[in-house]
């Protein structure tokens, strides 16, 4: 992946009794590249909150490859895939020190109306960014499905 990962090294907490990352932290891992990637594009979630913006998750997938362990250093990969203006849709890989392939996911997200909870297009609310997330995705794939 041609992205600059988000390093991360694995918490005691994150381990089950056996050393093994717990799957759930996986997704918030996710989320954590995710938030990176956008911040390094200028998009700050809080500015689109500010907004009247929300942006839930309506899918999310993990694979699992390998297991990350207690003291690992990981690097978490996200790109942004798919964005409309409505919605959204990443990809992840999260690789270990020796760049062995550990997990795959993605995850699906909308824009809605912070107040009403009704979908809504972001390029009307917020032209500025949307501009950014379509370059963004036009970087990966040229934006489309």
């Amino acid at each position: 992946m041609n992205v600059k990962p988000c390093v991360h090294r694995v918490a005691y907490y994150e381990s089950d009794q056996m050393g093994i990352v717990h799957h759930s932290n996986y997704i918030r891992w996710f989320e954590e590249a995710r938030d990176e990637l956008v911040r390094e594009y200028g998009v700050d979630y809080r500015q689109i909150e500010a907004h009247g913006v929300l942006m839930p998750v309506v899918h999310v997938s993990c694979d699992y490859k390998c297991a990350a362990k207690y003291g690992d250093l990981v690097s978490i990969y996200a790109l942004l895939r798919f964005f409309n203006g409505i919605r959204l849709r990443y990809a992840y890989e999260v690789r270990g020190e020796d760049g062995r392939l550990m997990v795959t996911g993605s995850s699906e997200h909308c824009f809605i109306d912070a107040l009403t909870r009704k979908p809504l297009n972001l390029r009307k609310r917020m032209p500025e960014y949307c501009e950014t997330l379509s370059r963004l995705a036009e970087q990966v794939n040229g934006g489309k499905e």
